[in-house]
């Protein structure tokens, strides 16, 4: 049953600044579910799933002047047409310019973090997405994608998140920007863990050459 969204409730970050000076901003969007108003905490399996990620991304490239910041929205589902973390995610890149001006921003979204990465992309300060095992369907637009780096990557063995839905997305997307690419992680399942090191190689060397080329 879906519960009744809270006033009150606000969306977070865990930002880990770079070594020195700001560059650029990873913004890590965890997953979540289909329809909840249940407030995010910090404890859930969707914002744990992606901190080794934001670890990594962190250590491999703070000293080159990458921050990472990792969202929690204010709420766990995506809410039909509400779109609850996508407002979230908006906030996120606001409270990005506030704090370091117009650095670039690279999205890396997991399951339904993937969809709202996707789906902000068109912002000023994106130049790129990571979309881990995203969560889409056939009508989602790919417009807001001209100009920006995307890497789509999806496990074959994904039954909770669709990587036909993935590889279909990505053919659409490749209409409005050449800097698309697709990869097919053999074997690997919706959490992520299986093949955990590809997961994690693939990303950070998406976000790091993003930053350096921006």
């Amino acid at each position: 049953m879906t519960t009744v969204a809270t006033a009150a409730a606000r969306p977070h970050v865990m930002a880990r600044p770079a070594s020195g000076a700001t560059r650029a901003v990873a913004l890590v969007l965890p997953g979540g579910r289909a329809d909840s108003f249940e407030l995010a905490q910090a404890r859930h399996l969707a914002n744990v799933r992606m901190r080794p990620i934001a670890r990594d991304l962190h250590r491999s490239g703070r000293a080159a002047g990458l921050a990472v910041w990792q969202l929690r929205y204010r709420y766990r589902g995506w809410n039909g047409t509400e779109m609850s973390p996508v407002a979230d995610a908006q906030w996120a890149l606001d409270e990005v310019r506030t704090r370091h001006g117009m650095v670039p921003v690279v999205l890396v979204g997991h399951s339904m973090g993937g969809r709202t990465a996707l789906r902000v992309a068109g912002d000023e300060s994106v130049h790129g997405v990571a979309a881990l095992a995203p969560w889409l369907v056939d009508t989602e637009p790919v417009e807001q994608l001209a100009g920006r780096q995307v890497l789509v990557i999806h496990g074959s063995r994904d039954h909770v998140t669709s990587p036909v839905a993935s590889r279909r997305y990505v053919e659409r997307a490749r209409t409005v920007t050449s800097g698309v690419e697709y990869v097919d992680i053999a074997g690997e399942t919706h959490a992520m863990l299986r093949r955990w090191r590809t997961w994690h190689r693939l990303t950070t060397g998406f976000v790091l050459d993003v930053m350096c080329g921006s």
